[in-house]
C-alpha cells in the first residue's frame, strides 16, 4: 500500500518532460474519445512508446475485466454464493475505453477482455468496436464461457474482435454442470460452432484440469478440438480465493501429467510459437493444424518472460496475477478528468511495482484472497 500512495502522490505533481524521457518516442499524440461526438479513432497518431518494468521486460499485453459477474459458478473460479460488486464501484464503459486508450498510447499491442463473463455486460459489443479501432492495437481478443456466443459471435466478429478463448472443462453434460454449477454444455458447444460460422479462426479452448474430476477427458477434449479446428490450452488450477468445494492440493494435475496422457494417443511436437500469452505450445503429428497449449503457473511458471498486466473492473491495475501489487487507476481517472497525461504517468510509475514472479504452491493455503472473477480471467 505504501507504494500505491507514493505513486498517487507523484501523479498529483506537475508532469514534466523528463518523466517520459525513456518511454516516449512520439510526443505529440492526439487522443480522441469515440464516446464523444465529433471524434474518430483514425485521427490519432500511432504511439511508439513502450512500457518497461524493473526487470527490463516489455509490457505490451493488457487483460481488462469488464465485469466481475458471471452466469456460471465454476468450482475453481469462485464460491457458490458470491457477492458481486455494487454497480457504482465498477468502471463505466467510457472509463474502460479511456484506460484502453491510455495503454495503447504507451505501447500496448494486445488487449484481452475478460470477466467474470464479459458478454453479459450490456454494451460490450460497442466497447469492443471502439477498442478494436484504436490505432496501434494489433489484436483485441476476448475470453468467454461461451454461453452468449450463439447470439453475439457475429456482432463480435463484425466489431473487430480477432480471437476468442472459450472455457470448456468437460464434454459430459452432467460433469460440466457439476463443474460450472449452472452451465449448459449444449449451449456452449452451440456457441463454439456459432463462432466458427461467424468467421472466427484460431479459437482456443481453455480447460482447467482437475485430478479425479476431468483428467480422464483430456484426449476426448483434444479430439473435440481436432474435429472443430480449435486450439486448446490445458491449465493448472490457480490458488486464487478461498474455496471449500474441493482440496486444491488433491485436485492438482500438472502440465507434465497432461502431456503424458496425450502421448498415450498422439505424438507431441514441441513448438516455439507464441500468442503473447502464458501458453507454451505443442503440435500433434496426427493433427498439425491445431495447437496445444500448456499454462503451468505451478510446475513451469512463465514469470521470466511476463509481458502482461491486468485491470480489474474496479479499476485496479494488477501487476501480477499471484501478488497484490496494484494501483488504483480509477481514482486517477476520476481525480483528473480530461487529463490523459496523468493516467499515462500513473501507468508508467506502476511498472516499478511489477514483481519478478509469483510464488504459487501446490497446497490448500490461500496465497491470494481475490477470486479469479475479481482478477479478470
Amino acid at each position: 500500500m505504501t507504494n500505491n500512495f507514493f505513486i498517487i502522490d507523484s501523479i498529483n505533481r506537475p508532469v514534466i518532460k523528463s518523466d517520459w524521457t525513456l518511454f516516449e518516442v512520439a510526443h505529440n499524440l492526439r487522443r480522441p474519445n469515440p464516446f464523444n461526438s465529433g471524434s474518430h479513432p483514425s485521427e490519432a497518431v500511432m504511439s511508439e512508446r513502450v512500457l518497461i518494468d524493473g526487470y527490463n521486460r516489455r509490457v505490451d499485453y493488457l487483460r481488462m475485466s469488464v465485469t466481475d459477474r458471471c452466469d456460471f459458478r465454476c468450482v475453481y473460479c469462485m464460491a457458490e454464493d458470491m457477492q458481486f460488486l455494487p454497480r457504482q464501484r465498477v468502471l463505466t464503459l467510457e472509463e474502460i475505453y479511456q484506460l484502453a486508450q491510455g495503454f495503447v498510447a504507451l505501447g500496448t499491442r494486445k488487449i484481452r477482455l475478460t470477466g467474470g463473463e464479459p458478454l453479459i455486460r450490456p454494451g460490450v459489443v460497442g466497447l469492443c468496436k471502439q477498442i478494436a479501432a484504436l490505432p496501434g492495437l494489433r489484436e483485441l481478443c476476448l475470453t468467454t464461457n461461451g454461453s452468449q456466443l450463439v447470439k453475439l459471435a457475429s456482432p463480435l466478429f463484425d466489431a473487430g474482435v480477432k480471437r476468442l478463448n472459450v472455457s470448456l472443462d468437460s464434454l459430459d453434460a452432467e460433469r460440466f454442470k457439476q463443474m460450472t454449477r449452472t452451465g449448459d454444455l449444449g449451449q456452449v458447444i452451440d456457441g463454439i460452432d456459432a463462432a466458427r460460422a461467424a468467421g472466427f479462426t484460431r479459437t482456443k479452448l481453455n480447460c482447467v484440469v482437475m485430478q479425479g474430476r476431468n483428467d480422464h477427458e483430456i484426449n476426448d477434449l483434444v479430439q473435440f478440438a481436432i474435429e472443430r479446428d480449435l486450439d486448446i490450452s490445458f491449465i493448472e488450477e490457480m490458488p486464487l480465493g478461498i474455496i471449500s468445494e474441493h482440496s486444491r492440493a488433491e485436485s492438482f494435475f500438472s502440465s507434465t501429467q497432461v502431456r503424458e496422457k496425450i502421448a498415450e494417443r498422439y505424438t507431441l511436437i514441441d513448438s516455439a510459437e507464441s500468442t503473447q500469452g502464458p501458453s507454451r505450445y505443442w503440435r500433434l503429428s496426427e493433427a498439425p493444424h491445431i495447437r496445444l497449449g500448456f499454462i503451468s503457473p505451478h510446475s513451469h511458471n512463465f514469470c521470466g518472460t511476463c509481458n502482461r498486466v491486468r485491470l480489474t473492473v474496479e479499476g485496479r491495475l494488477l501487476l501480477c496475477l499471484g501478488n497484490e501489487h496494484s494501483v488504483d487507476l480509477k481514482a486517477v481517472l476520476r481525480a483528473h478528468p480530461g487529463q490523459p497525461e496523468r493516467l499515462e504517468k500513473a501507468i508508467i510509475e506502476a511498472m516499478k511495482l511489477k514483481p519478478y514472479r509469483h510464488n504459487f504452491e501446490v497446497n490448500d493455503d490461500v496465497q491470494v484472497v481475490r477470486f479469479m472473477n475479481m482478477t479478470g480471467g
